[in-house]
């Protein structure tokens, strides 16, 4: 894809925990309606990744740009104000609020592409039938809600801001076969919306299902990328970076 495609494109991305620098040099795009894989091991690297592409981290260094706009020194809620979506590994709901009170949070104006035609705009009505679940218990509180269905929550609190780009970590990660079969289908149903998703997953599986492309990290670093077909055919890369 050349590159004024990307929506989203970090050139030279490095990240440090305090004095441990976890990742180096990494070159990332994800560009409209596209779904791109980041694949990797425990510790690779993977949840760094999203952390340092949305600001959440002191320490970073490299370009970020999303929709056109530098972001390599914002803050976070610039990022998401832009539209760049993120859904945690550990979801962050509000325990305290219903389903309904849980999206108005979320809640954004519609936003158009540069070229002024509409981008994607989510009301409950819509995520609702995205997630039937959901629908099905809109006055319950997150805290009595089951882990897979807070999952769907998340995810549904971000597409609440009507994201370009949606930043999706470990969505198969602890939830039960049913729940990881409807992320399946939504990860589909938003890419058809237009809706772009750079997606962290161990699952080699649910990864196949979803996605364009791959990158495969190792210690930080980007040691293979490519289709998501070709990484799929590619025995020795998956045995040498994702097997356990």
């Amino acid at each position: 894809m050349a590159t004024s495609d990307a929506l989203l494109q970090a050139q030279g991305l490095c990240a440090w925990y305090g004095a441990a620098q976890i990742l180096f040099d990494m070159n990332i795009n994800v560009g409209r309606g596209e779904v791109v894989a980041l694949m990797g091991r425990n510790g690779a690297g993977k949840s760094t990744t999203l952390k340092a592409l949305t600001g959440m981290l002191e320490k970073r260094r490299g370009s970020v740009i999303f929709m056109d706009t530098d972001i390599s020194n914002s803050e976070p809620h610039h990022a998401g104000r832009l539209g760049l979506g993120y859904v945690p590994e550990d979801r962050r709901i509000f325990t305290d609020l219903t389903v309904m009170e849980n999206l108005e949070v979320g809640r954004q104006n519609p936003r158009t592409w540069p070229d002024g035609t509409a981008a994607p705009v989510w009301t409950s009505e819509k995520l609702f039938k995205l997630f039937p679940n959901l629908g099905e218990m809109p006055n319950r509180l997150g805290g009595r809600m089951s882990g897979g269905e807070q999952q769907m929550l998340t995810v549904a609190r971000t597409l609440m801001g009507n994201p370009y780009v949606v930043l999706l970590d470990e969505p198969s990660e602890g939830v039960a076969p049913v729940i990881v079969e409807q992320m399946v289908q939504t990860i589909l149903e938003l890419k058809t919306q237009g809706v772009s998703i750079l997606l962290c997953e161990q699952n080699m599986h649910f990864a196949e299902l979803v996605s364009d492309r791959a990158y495969v990290l190792e210690k930080g670093q980007i040691c293979f990328q490519s289709s998501m077909a070709d990484l799929s055919a590619n025995e020795e890369v998956r045995r040498a970076y994702l097997s356990v």
